[in-house]
């Protein structure tokens, strides 16, 4: 039947609504609107971000997954269907504002790195982490080497020994590590305009 039916465009969400969810502005989401459409229809046009949109809109590459690749598309498929409407899109890209609180950035940072969700990041987690870092960075490193860097993040972050960093004590390390949070900001949401939109848009081409 073709991608295209496979399920109703949701893109006309109220978008006051959103607005007044989120860090952006109604001028905003309509500027957005347009960088929404181009992603969603990018492989297929059917309204909605898959997987691979959202990964070639990212990388510029929709063939090479990644750990990181499939953590982000997981955060914005918020109702976990496979697809990303326009909602969660923009709930999403919301957390990534400037005025987003760092409550809210350590909060997703935290689900991020949580990868089997079991509400606390154990000694696995970091290592899949570590080897997804080094997948996408192409290095190559000793497991003596792998094992140390493990053996040092759970040191530092879990406090009371547990073997496990629960989201009190990822609060706790993210605010004697700042720069954890680097990436959970883009300056350029702060000012958003259909050129901004119109100029993401042109690299997606």
């Amino acid at each position: 039947m073709g991608c295209a039916l496979r399920k109703e465009e949701r893109i006309h969400e109220d978008q006051a609504l959103l607005a007044a969810q989120t860090h952006f502005s109604l001028e905003d989401i309509k500027s957005l609107t347009e960088l929404y459409r181009k992603l969603s229809c990018s492989i297929c046009n059917d309204g909605f971000i898959s997987r691979e949109e959202l990964q070639l809109g990212l990388f510029g590459d929709n063939k090479k997954h990644s750990l990181f690749s499939e953590r982000i598309f997981n955060l914005f498929d918020s109702n976990k269907d496979g697809l990303i409407d326009f909602g969660e899109f923009i709930r999403t890209l919301s957390i990534f504002h400037p005025n987003a609180s760092q409550e809210e950035k350590i909060y997703v940072t935290f689900k991020l790195y949580d990868i089997w969700q079991k509400g606390f990041i154990g000694r696995e987690e970091v290592k899949e982490l570590i080897f997804g870092l080094l997948y996408e960075s192409e290095l190559i490193l000793t497991d003596d080497i792998v094992e140390a860097i493990i053996d040092k993040t759970i040191g530092e972050a879990d406090f009371n020994g547990d073997g496990k960093i629960d989201i009190e004590e990822w609060n706790t390390f993210v605010a004697q590590n700042p720069s954890l949070l680097k990436n959970m900001t883009i300056p350029y949401l702060k000012d958003i305009t259909p050129a901004f939109s119109s100029f993401v848009v042109n690299t997606l081409e």
